[in-house]
Order: C-alpha cells, then structure tokens, then sequence
C-alpha cells in the first residue's frame, strides 16, 4: 500500500494542513536516546554564580553524565567542586506551569539559540513542520556541521535532559571494540553495576506492555521483527514505569504519555537533576553556575587560569570572568569537549596536547527510517514517548535498531525506527583561523554504511510483510534520515588523546570525563557506558592523583 493510499483511506477525516498546524514541530524523533513530579526538575537549584577572581579546588566544565560522576564522587571524597554549564538550570516554571514545553508545541524553551526550529523529524505528509520561534537559551540544541547536524541537550543534565532514557549495557562480547584499553571485567563486575544503579535504570514490565494501549506500536514492532527472525529485546530505561502506568491509569499528570521527551520531561523520567547532580549538591561540597561558558583554559602557576563568558537567556554575554583551579575536568561533551580542547591546542592556551586531540569522533552509527504498514497493522493514537525494546542484528548485519515512538495524537500506521549500526567512519575537528571557529570533516556520504546495515533489518522486514518505506518524514521522497545524530562520541580518545584515564598528561591536573573519550561507537545507547567509564576514571585519579 502507498504512503498516499494509506491517507486517502485513513479512519481519521484530517486534512494535511490542519495536521500539520496542530502539531506544529512534530515529535518524530522521540528515539533521542534523553521527574516524577515537575518539582522534582528542580533537584539541583540555582546558586549564586561563581565570581571573576575566585578560586576553586576542582573546576567541572559540564554537568552531563561524566561531569556528574566526577562532581558527586569528589565531593564524596572531601573536595570542594564548582561546575560550569553553558545552559539554564530548568528549575523555573513558565507561564504555563511547566518548566519544559511539550514536543508538538516547541517554543521559546525548545531551541537553543535559534529562530526557528530544527526538528529531526522535519517533514510530514511531505509537508515541512518547522516554525519560528523566539531565540532563547533553550534546552535542545542542533549544532550544525558540514555533512551533519549534532543533537545535544542544553542545561543542567546535559544529555540527560533529552534522550530517551534508553540504558543499555553493551553486550559483553562488543566490549572490546568500544574501549580495547579497558578492562571489560572491571567494566562488567563493578562499574556498569554501579552506573545502573546511580542511575535508577529499570525495565517495562513485559505483562503491562503487552496490555497497555501506548505501547501497541511496539508489539506491531515486535511481532514484525519475529516474524522475520530477528532477535526481538526489551531494553532497560532511567523512566519511572510505576509512574507511566499511574499515567496509563489517569491518576498523575501526563509526561511520556503526553509525547514529552525531545524538549525535556516534566515528570517520570529520571534525568540526572535527580540521580547524580541531587546527590552531589547534597553533599554541601557542589556549585553549580548555569548559563556560562568556558572559552579558555590555560597553566596559571602551578593552577589553571579559566576564562568564562556569563550568558542570557538571549545568548548574550553579560560579564566575562576569569577564575583559577587547581584541576579541572572537561565534561562539556564529545563536541563541547572536543572543540574547547582543539581550540585551545591551536591558538596556544594549551600547546603541549598531543596531535590526538579532535580525531576518532564518530556518530554512533546513527541512521533513522519509517515503514508505511497495512491498514490492519494500526499503530495507536496513544504512544509513549519512552522507547522501551529494539531488534538485534548487530552479530549478522551490524546494526541494532530501536521500535521508536511517534506520538503525533492521531493514528499513522507507520513504525518508526532509530538504528546503532557499526559505521566505520571517523571524523577529525581542526581549528579554522581563518573563521576563528572549529570545524568537523564528516562526509554526508559517509552515512552510507549506516544505511545498508540498517537495510539488513527493515528491507527483509518489508518483503516478509509487504510494506515499504515512507518517503516523506525526512524531506520529498526521501527514506533515510541520515543527517544527523543523537550519540556524538570521540574528539579525544581514551589512551590516544588522553592516558587510560583520561588524563591530559602534559598538564598535570587537567582531566576528560565524557563521551569525547569514547572513540566513536558503543554499539548502543551510550550514556551507561559514558557513565560507566567516567565511574572507573575518577575512581583511580581520586585514589593516585588526590
């Protein structure tokens, strides 16, 4: 059946441009793989923002998944801790009560610091969806490259703040392709353990999925990924499913059920404001200054000397700083990470770095598609914005791919997909002078792996079901959404860029403790795995470095 003889037979009399005005930017890629009370969001206060001249024992540069580990075991150990994060806090409500905006009405919190839209999803019915919004420090920013646009979370929580939640563990046997110079029985006996337990990581109760009517896009996923003999698996989340099935039950506000994930979650999901960060600021021993960013960092007597921009909510510098630590961590993620490091190599703040800095960023394989099922293969108007099962093929075909949610509120017969595949394509960041800003060699060509991996799923899925690929979520008869990713890994690579424990070995003292030192893929979700190794590092510089 076509993509335009399933809407002419639709049950739902809907016009596509009164669709498409009443979801405005759609949700799409609800697969961003990222509260059990909207109170709860804000876990991790504001503070009094740090001052131009201070000095501080440990200075984090980000507050995502590695930031947070580093912040909260420091201060575990008795060290006084300060981090920067170029975002907002997300501790305020708006004027609708919500301190984040729902995903099919993106406003001025959506975007970081853009004046319209840039939804992954961007077309429906072969219709562009973007709109135009305020410019604002919002919580989701598309940072865009030459061949490929990044999604990262903006705020305090970093990434945590809009991915999916999916925590996934990589199999064992992949391990040693993710990090060879790592200990994997370590990683297996005693941090990934300790990452999914900080984390609050649990799984959706298999008799309540097959019951749930949010969740029948994923059996329709399920029961096409059987039948074609591929391994179908549920996959553990940071969600709170007692609070979704409180959802499904009508006795709670709505979030996941409200298609809430892609500009933050207001309730259920357990982002890093209420695991590492709420745990950290308990300690007494952790500040936090929001909407700041750290533009150099260089030797200052034995200390490092930190220059800071303070923000606006327009993007506007309000004072610049300068401050000094003893140690500091870079946890601004792969890109924010990356870029800091290859700048400051370049213009000189930090000359010593080794030519491993920028090179080995990869995008996790990440590739999206949709499949335009039969009539009788009906999706459900009600789809839970958490992703909570996926189909394995990465042994035969090289490729994982995640049953995706599009919460669009009315019936799509469609399935949605975001796949992991084993792209072998690296990237290198370099200091442009002539533009003053760091620019990515990613080839848009180079996604093609991505797409013939992905292929080995969804084009024997097609031919067993008799279906085909819709054509029109990511531009004008365009099957593949192979612009961009959620999962950016690499720029300085653990025991290339760094030591083995993400030490910058020609400077005592300053430290990588994210997804920057991952080299490109985690054959998975990666933030258990960031966590998970930022867990192991800190844990050895604390005991040899402190």
């Amino acid at each position: 059946m076509s993509n335009r003889a399933q809407v002419r037979n639709s049950p739902i009399d809907i016009s596509r441009r009164r669709f498409i005005a009443g979801t405005g930017s759609l949700l799409g890629a609800a697969a961003l793989t990222g509260h059990a009370t909207a109170a709860r969001a804000a876990a991790v206060p504001a503070a009094a923002p740090i001052a131009s001249g201070a000095h501080v024992p440990v200075l984090v540069i980000g507050t995502g998944y590695g930031g947070a580990v580093a912040a909260l075991r420091l201060a575990q150990a008795g060290v006084d801790v300060h981090m920067v994060e170029m975002g907002m806090a997300w501790d305020t409500p708006g004027s609708d009560g919500k301190i984040f905006c729902n995903t099919r009405e993106p406003d001025y919190r959506s975007y970081w610091l853009r004046t319209r839209t840039k939804a992954p999803l961007n077309y429906f019915l072969g219709f562009p969806i973007d709109r135009d919004i305020p410019r604002h420090t919002g919580i989701l920013d598309a940072e865009e490259f030459g061949g490929i646009t990044v999604y990262q979370g903006r705020g305090v929580g970093g990434g945590s703040l809009v991915n999916g939640g999916m925590a996934v563990t990589p199999r064992r046997e992949n391990f040693g392709a993710v990090l060879p110079s790592v200990n994997a029985d370590e990683m297996y006996g005693v941090y990934y353990p300790r990452a999914n337990a900080e984390l609050g990581v649990g799984t959706v109760d298999p008799a309540w999925f097959d019951s749930t009517a949010c969740y029948q896009y994923a059996r329709v996923g399920r029961k096409h990924a059987q039948r074609s003999g591929f391994p179908f698996v549920f996959v553990p989340d940071v969600y709170d499913w007692d609070y979704m099935e409180q959802e499904a039950a009508g006795t709670v506000p709505k979030s996941a059920l409200a298609g809430e994930i892609l500009y933050g979650n207001n309730h259920g999901k357990k982002s890093l404001q209420q695991t590492y960060l709420a745990r950290a600021r308990a300690t007494g021993r952790v500040a936090v200054s929001p909407l700041h960013r750290v533009t150099s960092v260089s030797p200052a007597g034995g200390r490092y000397a930190v220059a800071i921009e303070q923000l606006d909510t327009g993007g506007g510098v309000t004072a610049t700083k300068t401050v000094t630590a003893d140690r500091v961590f870079f946890a601004a993620g792969s890109v924010g990470t990356s870029k800091l490091l290859v700048k400051l190599k370049a213009t000189g703040a930090l000359p010593g770095l080794n030519d491993e800095v920028g090179r080995g960023w990869g995008d996790n394989g990440n590739v999206m598609c949709g499949r335009a099922n039969h009539m009788w293969d009906a999706t459900g108007k009600l789809q839970s914005s958490i992703p909570c099962c996926g189909i394995d093929n990465w042994a035969a075909g090289g490729a994982f791919a995640e049953v995706a949610p599009l919460p669009t509120g009315i019936e799509t017969y469609a399935s949605f997909y975001l796949s992991i595949t084993n792209n072998p394509n690296r990237a290198r960041f370099s200091w442009n002078a002539a533009t003053g800003r760091v620019d990515l060699d990613w080839q848009a060509s180079w996604k093609q792996p991505s797409i013939t991996m992905a292929k080995t799923i969804f084009d024997k899925i097609n031919a067993k079901e008799g279906t085909i690929y819709r054509t029109d979520l990511f531009g004008v008869y365009k099957i593949w959404g192979d612009h961009l990713t959620y999962h950016p890994l690499g720029g300085a690579v653990l025991n290339r860029a760094t030591d083995n424990y993400g030490r910058l070995t020609a400077y005592p003292g300053l430290y990588v403790i994210d997804g920057a030192l991952i080299p490109g893929n985690t054959t998975v979700n990666p933030f258990v795995t960031v966590t998970a190794l930022a867990e192991r590092n800190i844990e050895r510089i604390i005991a040899a470095d402190l």
